[in-house]
């Protein structure tokens, strides 16, 4: 083994020492503090079925989209990676020799999050006192693989352990959320809760989208094919998730275009979609109206509606077509939203019952469009940096971008969005830290009193997210 590797006390932190002396009082008050974690795709079945991870590689790295597109930019094929293609015709490769593949390039992952994060389940979850090399890769498979046959790692023991207050996951409109019904039925206390991802309902660019609607029609003995019946068995789908614990829908539109069409429009809209004869501008108004619907419903039903538009999936077609969605192609979009929400706003936007949290891929947006909106409209909220964002540069520049128009309370606190479940204590860790460190700076430049810093910070930690979420 290589030398004793462990994390620095003071990461993250500023470097003035003054100041950095304030950020470690105000961290010190939120560290142990239980996680809220209302945006993520952990998997329900592993808390239903509570059953040992399979393997360190499957763990960390095969599911983990953000570690696959390092490494495929550097020329490793994602086969390696234990990564299967569609067709079937992919060779097995052993998860120990994805593992030594990983510790061989894992200098790529330098000054990155995902550095930050895996360091930090390796050190802090998993114990694992060496940094990660090729040389010492096997004896570090090994010594996780053992770690994790025991009961402190099955998931449950490790939901617990993280202080996970609520965790809620993404989950297919379609679903019939089984493993959730599992949870809910067992004995465990933990509070894992579906979230309603409606999107290949929504969008008639989605593959399948026609079969994707008679199966909707199945579930609910709705008339799906015409406009009313579609949108009463949206409500009996948001309904079945709201039973079993559901607070919030979840949408990732190519844009955030709304639209607030005539019945006859809408009616004209769905037929054209089932014959597959929309054009790509009528399929946009298609995807507006629906957003906008999905807000009146909304307003009915008491649902956040989470809207996290521009990202173009899947941009790389060979590796789409090879091994699916989800494999790291997906690319930030220029985004437009003053505009292009005012329709559903219009609508609805002052009705007090109604809560959007936006997000965004391009930054550019930030101080321009999104902190005016959701500094004026009592509907939105603006949630944290998303993705490409989550990230230390990310969240300090979302903060000096919006706080100033917004305030700390139109914004939804922090997500972890991850699907990397040894990762989700490391993102919260990473966003707490970042906001002692800006509070300690408004402390230092007497922006805030010391105390007002304190009170936000515990806020940001969970409690305003868990407000906003309506848990």
């Amino acid at each position: 083994m290589t030398p004793s590797y462990s994390l620095h006390p003071d990461r993250l932190f500023p470097s003035d020492p003054g100041t950095r002396a304030i950020a470690r009082r105000l961290h010190q008050a939120v560290d142990s503090l239980p996680i809220v974690s209302p945006h993520g795709h952990t998997d329900p079945r592993w808390f239903a079925e509570n059953q040992t991870f399979a393997n360190p590689a499957q763990l960390f790295i095969t599911s983990d989209h953000y570690l696959l597109r390092m490494l495929y930019s550097q020329g490793v094929r994602l086969e390696d990676l234990g990564v299967s293609a569609q067709t079937g015709t992919s060779a097995p490769v052993s998860p120990q020799e994805v593992w030594r593949l990983f510790a061989k390039h894992y200098y790529l992952f330098r000054g990155t999050p995902s550095r930050y994060w895996v360091d930090h389940a390796l050190v802090e979850v998993l114990d694992i006192r060496t940094r990660l090399t090729l040389e010492n890769a096997d004896e570090i498979y090994e010594a996780i693989q053992e770690k994790l046959q025991s009961p402190e790692f099955l998931p449950r023991a490790l939901y617990e352990r993280f202080s996970i207050e609520v965790l809620a996951t993404t989950d297919d409109a379609l679903d019939d959320l089984k493993y959730h019904q599992q949870i809910r039925e067992s004995e465990w206390l933990g509070r894992v809760i579906p979230t309603f991802r409606p999107d290949r309902l929504l969008d008639p660019e989605f593959s399948n989208f026609t079969e994707s609607l008679t199966r909707l029609g199945e579930l609910t003995g709705e008339d799906t094919y015409r406009w009313q019946g579609y949108l009463e068995a949206l409500r009996k789908r948001r309904e079945f998730f709201q039973k079993l614990g559901a607070t919030a829908t979840d949408h990732g539109p190519l844009s955030a275009f709304t639209a607030n069409l005539s019945l006859t429009e809408c009616e004209t809209l769905l037929s054209a979609a089932l014959r597959g004869s929309l054009s790509a501008e009528q399929a946009e108004c298609f995807r507006g109206q629906m957003l906008t619907e999905m807000a009146k419903m909304s307003v009915d039903d008491g649902l956040v509606m989470q809207i996290h538009p521009g990202s173009y999936r899947n941009h790389n077609a060979g590796v789409y077509q090879t091994f699916g969605w989800d494999k790291g192609a997906d690319i930030p979009l220029k985004m437009e939203f003053t505009r292009a929400l005012k329709p559903l706003l219009d609508l609805v936007g002052n009705d007090p019952r109604l809560r959007i949290i936006l997000f965004t891929l391009d930054e550019t947006t930030y101080s321009r469009e999104l902190a005016p909106l959701a500094g004026h409209y009592p509907c939105l909220r603006l949630g944290p940096p998303w993705w490409f964002h989550d990230s230390v540069e990310g969240m300090k520049r979302y903060k000096t971008q919006v706080i100033e128009t917004t305030g700390f309370y139109n914004t939804a606190g922090f997500n972890d969005d991850t699907r990397a479940f040894l990762s989700l204590r490391a993102r919260h860790d990473m966003a707490r830290r970042i906001d002692c460190s800006i509070l300690a700076e408004m402390v230092a430049d007497h922006r805030l009193p010391e105390e007002e810093a304190l009170e936000i910070a515990i806020d940001l930690s969970g409690p305003l997210a868990r407000r906003v979420y309506r848990f």
